[in-house]
């Protein structure tokens, strides 16, 4: 679909309502064409959460949360770390 649209004295153009207050990425292939694509954005400090192992990691850590919890040897563990 094709749309005609004006750009404004400012320099903007309007997309319509239906992306209001979308982000969007602008790719300027050649002078005079540009391609517009919607876009979500990651926070730097959440950018670690999308490398392949932490996904790996938190896809582990979700699926023990399915897990029954079992029960633990304290005594065993103790004596495993040398506390006694």
């Amino acid at each position: 679909m094709k749309t005609v649209k004006q750009v404004g004295a400012s320099g903007q153009i309007s997309l319509g309502k239906e992306f209001a207050g979308r982000t969007v990425v602008v790719d300027s292939r050649e002078p005079g064409v540009w391609v517009i694509k919607t876009a979500q954005t990651i926070p730097d400090s959440e950018l670690w959460l999308h490398q392949p192992e932490a996904a790996a990691r938190l896809d582990r850590a979700m699926a023990a949360m399915d897990q029954p919890p079992i029960s633990a040897d304290l005594e065993a563990l103790e004596q495993h770390l040398g506390m006694l």
